[in-house]
Order: C-alpha cells, then structure tokens, then sequence
C-alpha cells in the first residue's frame, strides 16, 4: 500500500512540473554511479586514463543537488534557474567602486610582485601583462578567492543530468586526462559550481590546450603556482588571436550624428574613419597613428546610457575569455588603471530602471516577430538586442537609445 501511495504521488509530481528534488534521489544517484561505470568508464579508458585514476577521482563523490540547471533521469526537463553571474546584471553593479579599486590595488602589488613573469610572458605571446593581470584579478582575484568546489562532482553531476550534459562529459573525460598525466590529485582538484578550474578558471578542455608552464618545472600548475597562471593567461590569449602591438580599446564621445545602431564586431571599419564620422577621444589625445590605420569597432555597452568605446580585435579575444562585453571592458580598463594609472571611465553609467531578464525577452521576441536579429530571445542585452532597439527605435520616430527600457515593453506589444 505505501509502495503504491509512493508511486501516486511521485507520479503527479512529475506530472505537474514539480522540482526535481522531490524525486527518489537515491535511485538517481544509483543511476548516477551505473551512468559513471557504462558511459564514462570506456570514454576515459580509450583515452588513456587508468582505473586507478577513475576510482580515485570518484572515490566517495555523490551527486550535487544544488547546482542549477539540473534534469535528472525520468523528469521533465526544467527551466533554466535565473544566472546570477555579475556579467549579466546591469552595467553599472558590474563596475563597482570595491570591484575596480580592489582588483587595481591589489593588481599593482602583483605587477611588482611577478615583474619578471609578466615580462617574459609578454615577450613570449605578446600579450601586455597588464592584460594578463586583468583577467587573473576577474578570474580568481589573483589566486585569492577560494575555489571549493571538487571538480569531479561537479563534472560529475553535469555530465550525467544537466540542460548541457553532452558537454559537461566531454570535460568530465578531460578532467580525469588531467588527473592521469599527475597535474594535481584528484581529490584536490578544486573548480567553481560550474567546473572552472584554478586561478585562470579554465574548463578542463582548455587546461588541455592552453596550460602552460612558467616556472620551468615541468607542470602546468594553475592552482598553485603564480608564474604558472600568469603563462597560462598568456597562452590563451595569444593563441585566441591577440595581435601584439595593439591595444583593446578606448573610451570616445560618440556625437548624435553617428547612430549607435552602427555598433557590432560585423559592423567594423578604420579607426580613421570612425574619427572622420565625428568619433573622438575623450582623453583629448589623437588615435595612435598605428591604430587609426587598423580596424574598429563601436561599442556602446549601455547604448546612449553609458560611455562608448572604439575596441580593437583584441577586445574580441578577451571575449573569447568570457563572452560577454562587460568581462572584456572590465579587463581592459583595470589593465590600463593597473599600468597608466587612469581614473573611472569619463561618462557615467545611466540608470536604466530595473528589469529582469524576463522582461528583456519579451522585448527580444517581440523584436525578432518585426523582423530584427537580436541574437536569439535569452534576455541579455548583446549587441544585436541593442541595436535592434535603436533600429526599432529610428523606425518609430523615437530617439535611438540602443538599450532596453521597461517603458519599450508595452511598446513593443510585450
């Protein structure tokens, strides 16, 4: 009888949408460890890795429950939970006056502190080390904050029930490659809740690729080892396709007579044509005569409610750090601050009012049935959302803003 009531009621459960959590957890995680013997096993093994290595990695690691975007076996599949990454809230939080002064302060004692490395890094890839330092004080704020997480669980866990399974495997599989070749024991193999790993954050796949050795021990060691991290950085922007010699970008004045629409890496042309178009610095100072002859491309991250940019492709390769425009401005405008000693951007962040990500969907749909490519309805104001906005915006006769507005969604029929 109570096997059946049992049944009933986790029956309507799934029917009616209800959390994963309310399933029968310890029959998942039996799945779970018959999912890591049949499916990851034979991956692992026909990669090089010994059962010795998988056991160790594995040894007492049951699944995560509290990590979002979950689907376990035999439930609907659920709707994503809301990103709570600071690259996706309003542009003002994401450069805070404790975010900015932290990572620059403690980024100019790292400066001096890994001089040497720094340089030989540079001279290695070409990329500026005040770059570098950027990305490891966003990262792990120069190997200070605490990365708990153990790696496999989390791999773990999203390989075998994730909206990303599939990719959550493949570096699962790279991960236990790590471990195999002795870069860190499994145990200690520490990542983020969505398995990054060590100071540089770098998905399994990529400690692969890019993971470099600084100190000249023969191990890539970016949990530990400063110069390590500081290669690894390097590596992977050089190999993304940094151009040495030029920089990432500048703050500009952007005059009414240039439509933000005009924003986007495919909407690129010569710095001195952007110049010639009214575009200038807001330092004063020309554009490098190197760069004026080398391309550009606006950006405007807040459309008309924040500073505007002329970036370079090197902006483009951080993105490939982290795809996101706030990420790449924030560590090119800490690398300047760390290096030049410059102050906040010029123009201040506008207040857009509050929306959700929810509400900009709704404009994103509403855009896309008019025709726009807004980059897909994800609710994150990307370029192609931005300009749709102020393509719609020209269209109406309204002043193009290029930045959602909670006014815009009754507008737009939302």
């Amino acid at each position: 009888m109570f096997h059946r009531l049992r049944l009933l009621v986790l029956t309507l459960m799934l029917a009616l949408g209800m959390p994963a959590v309310a399933q029968d957890r310890a029959a998942v995680e039996r799945q779970f460890r018959d999912w890591l013997e049949q499916t990851v096993w034979p991956r692992a093994r026909s990669e090089g890795v010994s059962r010795g290595t998988f056991e160790a990695a594995f040894s007492g690691v049951a699944l995560d429950w509290d990590l979002p975007d979950l689907v376990p076996p035999g439930s609907a599949a659920q709707t994503p939970k809301r990103q709570r990454q600071a690259e996706f809230g309003a542009p003002a939080k994401y450069f805070s006056r404790g975010s900015l002064d932290g990572a620059t302060s403690v980024g100019r004692r790292m400066a001096r502190q890994h001089a040497q490395s720094l340089a030989a890094v540079e001279r290695a890839t070409g990329v500026p080390g005040r770059i570098i330092l950027g990305v490891w004080g966003r990262e792990s704020g120069y190997g200070q904050v605490a990365i708990r997480h153990d790696a496999f669980r989390v791999l773990g866990t999203k390989g075998f029930m994730s909206t990303r399974a599939d990719y959550f495997t493949d570096e699962l599989v790279a991960a236990l490659r790590i471990a195999e070749a002795g870069h860190v024991d499994p145990r200690s193999m520490k990542s983020s809740w969505a398995g990054a790993l060590g100071q540089p954050q770098f998905m399994p796949s990529n400690f692969l690729s890019y993971a470099a050795d600084g100190n000249g021990d023969g191990q890539a060691d970016i949990w530990t080892s400063e110069a390590d991290t500081i290669a690894s950085i390097g590596t992977y922007l050089a190999r993304h396709g940094w151009q040495a010699g030029r920089d990432w970008g500048f703050e500009v004045r952007v005059p009414a007579s240039v439509s933000c629409t005009l924003e986007g890496p495919d909407q690129g042309r010569r710095i001195a044509d952007w110049a010639a178009m009214g575009i200038t610095r807001v330092s004063g100072k020309a554009f490098p005569e190197h760069e004026a002859r080398g391309e550009g491309f606006l950006l405007m991250p807040a459309g008309r409610h924040g500073p505007a940019f002329i970036v370079t492709p090197n902006f483009y390769v951080l993105k490939d750090y982290n795809m996101s425009d706030l990420y790449a401005l924030f560590v090119g405008h800490v690398g300047d601050r760390i290096e030049y000693g410059m102050g906040d951007f010029e123009a201040r962040w506008g207040d857009v009012g509050r929306l959700y990500r929810s509400d900009i969907a709704v404009m994103q749909r509403a855009l896309e049935a008019r025709g726009h490519d807004v980059g897909g309805a994800d609710g994150l104001p990307g370029f192609k959302t931005r300009r749709s906005i102020g393509r719609w915006q020209e269209a109406n006769g309204r002043p193009a803003t290029c930045f959602p507005e909670r006014a815009m969604k009754s507008a737009l029929g939302g």
